[in-house]
């Protein structure tokens, strides 16, 4: 067996979510996108650490020192009160860790028997493809995790020859529809949707598509505007694909977004019931308070 050399930086791992695929899964949420969305609920993950060192002096615990040039995190001190994510210019995390393939390996056979599968987030989890690709692969050739499903959470933005690469280890895949016209995508995540629309035909395509997610910010998002268009694309996908809606709320979010009006459960559930009277069966949890 050929050795596995694949790593990626990781930026939190949960052993144990309901919400982040079927069933009990196994996340691990990876550093880095290549969007800049103005809602982005966990802005601490877009950067990558570039060891400017200007979360060192901030932290109270003294988790954070410059070693050689780098910025290196000591867990044992940390006490997670993020005042390294407050202050740093770069919307990085320096809490980060570079763990391999058989790392994470090691982190599944420990909870195997209590897991459904696994899934890589984000970030944008797709920008480190050949460790997702390397992970799933050992997972699918190992007798005692194959049973598991293995899952990636993504904003949509591969290329198709990289969910080529990807399709063949893949159980499904979990997509985010940001907005329907192409302007009020590029305006709110700073990226232009063609690659999403056809990453969704092309999971669609061979089975693969899991979820679309629709993130519902009220005077903001498109898509009661466009409620007829998007119920007529999302009843065309594969009946097997759920539809997942999320109500906005200001929970991690920065800059202008904090002046949006969240998203309350009377709005969440008029939008769930446009849709639902055009045919389509809709997933959506009311928010709390």
């Amino acid at each position: 067996m050929s050795k596995r050399r694949a790593t990626a930086t990781v930026s939190k791992i949960l052993t144990f979510s309901c919400v982040d695929g079927p069933g009990n899964r196994l996340v691990i949420f990876l550093q880095g996108c290549n969007y800049q969305c103005k809602n982005c609920h966990n802005p601490h993950t877009i950067g990558v650490c570039n060891d400017c060192g200007d979360c060192v002096a901030p932290c109270p615990s003294n988790a954070l020192s410059m070693q050689k040039g780098n910025v290196t995190w000591q867990a044992e001190l940390c006490t997670q009160c993020d005042r390294c994510l407050e202050v740093c210019p770069n919307q990085s995390n320096p809490k980060t860790q570079q763990m391999g393939v058989e790392d994470i390996l090691q982190l599944v056979r420990k909870h195997q028997l209590f897991l459904s599968g696994i899934t890589i987030s984000g970030g944008e989890a797709t920008l480190q493809l050949p460790f997702i690709v390397e992970l799933f692969n050992a997972i699918k050739a190992d007798s005692g995790l194959q049973h598991l499903t293995c899952m990636v959470d993504s904003n949509g933005s591969l290329s198709v020859t990289g969910w080529e690469k990807l399709l063949p280890v893949l159980d499904g895949a979990m997509i985010d529809l940001k907005a329907w016209q192409e302007e009020t995508h590029l305006w709110l995540t700073g990226r232009s949707h063609h690659r999403v629309i056809q990453s969704i035909k092309l999971l669609s395509r061979h089975d693969k598509l899991e979820e679309v997610r629709l993130l519902h910010i009220p005077g903001i998002t498109d898509f009661e505007h466009e409620i007829d268009a998007i119920s007529h694309y999302l009843i065309s996908l594969p009946e097997r694909t759920v539809i997942r809606l999320n109500a906005f709320q200001h929970h991690g979010v920065t800059g202008q977004a904090l002046k949006w009006e969240p998203c309350n459960g009377g709005q969440i559930k008029a939008f769930a019931e446009q849709l639902t009277t055009r045919g389509l069966s809709v997933l959506y949890r009311e928010p709390l308070g």
